[in-house]
């Protein structure tokens, strides 16, 4: 999965710190990141790339560190027009290699839509500055303090015999085929939150839930925690159109794979496929 990538060690600890030649700048504007052209492909520039450009060290806000390289993001900076720097969507990070410059650039992507959105205090309006002693935005006025945000999600694999249930959904850019999934409510568990959304999604109910395994996923805020469950009773799907285009019961041979593996959710279908869920 795209969080998988020992044996180097992602330290998300706060800091501060102030960037070095070989750190990493991420500067994002909106659903897009500054990248390197580099042969077919693309990399993710450091500040000795930018060294003509003072603004970026200057204003740069340390975000964490893989194997002892810093990573900062950069909000308020201008792409270079030298040295083949581009603006890429940030789906590209689905296929990004290497896989911790992958997760690190997702990762930061989630940092700077928290910042973004709390530039002003929901309680009183005042300004918001970054906090001094942990990753937080302090309001100048009332002291009102916000963390990052990160959404809990359920995705679940649902077994039926030799077959399992795969869905594509109905709305956004992404049309493979995946797994039930959903956020969860307030004063729900996990396991509520599994019979709850599948109900809802496909009017099916579901026994034996037994917890997978979890994974930050940065391209949504969230952190998503996977399950395997059993039908329980009539497998008749009654769809949920305004979230699902379509879904349907799969044989292992019938199971589409979408390397890489980056998500918990096509691990499990891949496991499935294999037979070894």
């Amino acid at each position: 999965m795209i969080q998988d990538i020992e044996p180097k060690k992602y330290d998300p600890a706060f800091k501060r710190r102030r960037p070095k030649d070989e750190d990493i700048l991420l500067h994002y504007e909106y659903n897009k990141v500054m990248l390197i052209k580099e042969g077919e492909g693309c990399r993710l520039p450091s500040f000795k790339d930018l060294k003509d450009e003072g603004s970026f060290k200057e204003n740069a806000y340390y975000l964490f560190s893989i194997d002892g390289t810093g990573y900062f993001l950069s909000d308020d900076a201008r792409l270079p027009e030298f040295g083949g720097f581009v603006m890429e969507g940030l789906q590209i990070f689905r296929f990004f290699e290497p896989m911790e410059a992958a997760f690190a650039g997702i990762t930061g992507s989630q940092i700077y839509r928290w910042r973004e959105s709390r530039r002003f205090c929901g309680c009183c309006g005042g300004k918001m500055e970054p906090g001094t002693k942990e990753r937080s935005m302090v309001c100048t006025a009332c002291g009102h303090t916000e963390y990052p945000k990160i959404s809990p999600a359920v995705i679940v694999a649902i077994k039926n015999g030799d077959k399992l249930l795969m869905s594509r959904y109905a709305r956004g850019t992404y049309r493979n085929f995946a797994l039930i999934a959903g956020y969860l409510e307030v004063g729900e568990t996990f396991e509520d939150c599994v019979r709850r959304e599948v109900m809802e999604e496909v009017g099916l109910k579901v026994k034996n839930i037994r917890y997978y395994k979890s994974q930050p996923w940065a391209f949504s805020d969230t952190v998503m925690i996977g399950f395997v469950a059993d039908l329980d009773g009539d497998d008749a799907i009654r769809l949920e159109e305004e979230e699902l285009a379509e879904a349907g019961w799969y044989t292992r041979d019938e199971i589409v794979e979408y390397p890489p593996y980056i998500s918990v959710g096509h691990e499990m279908m891949k496991a499935f496929k294999e037979g070894k869920l």
